[in-house]
This record gives structure tokens, sequence and C-alpha cells, in this order.
């Protein structure tokens, strides 16, 4: 496979976990170095105090911060909430946050749904999803990145997922959070080719890339649960990305059945392995 050249810099670098609370404790403790960054949905943070806001600036001596949001609604119709981006602007800032994402999805109506829902493939939309987008950035005075999503039902369209991703990036003029996984549950969920898809993302534009497990429901149906270990057909498909765009920065997301430090430990291991491997195979490559 060809190797493409992509930007050379990143806001972060190497390996990142997801901080849940359950593994701040052991972070604390073993102030681990394998992990580069850490990521948070400013959602869950936002307004906390006392000791749990304590252990998080303790954490924060130690590792820059990303965040990935849960709420912005994007993608949906209600207008923006005004007051929620100016808690979020003040939270990024005052945390100095180095990238911050969101789904490319919308996820409230007259409420907060509580689940990412898939956007409609066509150019109204498009129109509609980057407009908000710049508008987004213009508040918080930061580009920001947008994710693709794992989904389970195709919203009808005029184009395929990877064409609606490409345009909505490419007109609103921001960053691209690549999500590895879910590419593969897509993929399996839609009965697409995952790396045909891998070939045509925005690669210019990543800002760092999620890997997950998730849950086999069907030998047709995956469901993105970020609750098991990396399958390897996903370890693969992050060899392949690295193979094509070179390295860029990489975390690891677990949300639930929340293993011991350790575990997720050995996971990063595989990252950083697959990570060394591919800056060795580009230096030759130079040289």
């Amino acid at each position: 496979m060809p190797k493409q050249a992509t930007k050379t810099s990143y806001a972060v670098t190497g390996t990142g976990l997801g901080l849940k609370q359950e593994l701040i404790p052991e972070i604390l403790e073993q102030h681990p170095d394998d992990i580069a960054f850490v990521e948070v949905a400013p959602e869950n943070w936002i307004g906390v105090g006392g000791a749990r806001r304590r252990d998080f600036e303790r954490v924060l001596e130690h590792y820059p911060l990303v965040c990935h949001g849960l709420s912005l609604n994007i993608g949906g119709t209600a207008p923006l909430d005004s007051d929620f981006l100016d808690d979020l602007r003040r939270f990024l800032d005052d945390n100095q946050v180095l990238v911050y994402t969101e789904h490319l999805s919308w996820c409230g109506d007259s409420g907060q749904l509580y689940d990412l829902m898939p956007i409609p493939f066509t150019e109204e939309a498009v129109h509609h999803v980057a407009a908000r987008i710049r508008q987004v950035q213009d508040i918080l005075g930061r580009r920001i990145g947008m994710e693709n999503v794992s989904t389970y039902a195709m919203p009808a369209g005029e184009m395929s997922e990877i064409e609606f991703l490409n345009a909505v990036i490419e007109e609103a003029d921001c960053g691209f959070h690549l999500d590895i996984n879910n590419i593969f549950v897509n993929a399996v969920n839609h009965g697409f080719d995952p790396y045909d898809y891998l070939a045509r993302i925005p690669a210019e534009r990543i800002l760092y890339a999620h890997v997950a497990g998730h849950y086999e429901a069907a030998p047709d149906l995956r469901i993105d649960t970020h609750g098991e270990d990396v399958i390897p057909e996903v370890w693969s498909m992050l060899d392949a990305a690295y193979e094509r765009y070179g390295v860029f920065p990489t975390l690891l997301e677990r949300d639930f059945n929340i293993p011991p430090l350790d575990a997720l430990r050995a996971e990063i291991a595989q990252i950083l392995e697959a990570q060394r491997r591919h800056a060795e195979a580009c230096d030759e490559h130079v040289a």
C-alpha cells in the first residue's frame, strides 16, 4: 500500500487513554509514562468540584488533555445551546485542552436524546451541518474535529457515508477525528469494504484517532459499546492506516466493563508497538 503524506505535526503525540473515574486512583498511583495524553467528555466535568476536581487537576499535572463531547447536537435542527457553549469554552480554556472533537451526528430534539443519531447523507444536510460547525468554531475560538460515528440504520440520502463525511469537513474547514472501530462496525452493519472507506478519509485533517472494542450481537450486527477488548480486525485496520498515512496519535477508548489499568496498558502497548514499527518503516523509506 503506498504511503500518502499527511500533516507532520499534531497537538498531541503517542498513545492516549480515556480518563474514566474508576481509573484515576491507579493513574495517580502509577503515573504510567506509556500514556501520553488523556481524554474526557467535557459534559462529565464542567462544574465538578471537591475531591473529584482535585484528583482531576492532579492527573492534568502529568498528562495533556483532549476532549471528546457528547451533546453538541451538531446535526440537529434546534438552535445550538449558547449557555452550554459558553461553559464549554471556559472549560477548554481553563484546562488548556489541546483538542476538542464531537460526533458527526444529532442527539437532541425537544430535549437530550442520550444517543447519537445518524444524519441523512444529503447536500442540504452538508450545508446545514457545516454552517453549525463553523458557528461553534467561532464561539469557541478554535478549530474543532468531527468523528465518524457508528450507526445501525442507514439514513436515506444522495451520497455514501464517506462522501458525506468528506463534504462536511471540507465545507466546515474543521478537523477530523478518526475512529477506526466505527469504520469496522459500520462496514459489518451496512455491508461495505472498510478498507475502501479508510482509503478515502480526509487524512490530512486527522487530529487524533480512537480504537475501541465492540459487541458482536450477530454475524451482521456489531454494537459500538467500548466495553470489550479491541479485536484483531480493528488492530489490522489501525496497522493499515499507519501504513497508508503515517503514525498519528491514537487513544484507547473503554467506557464500561473497565478492567484494571494494567490490562488497558497491555492494549496501549499494542498501539505503541504499531506506532514504533511504522515510524521505523517510514524512516527507512525516507533514508
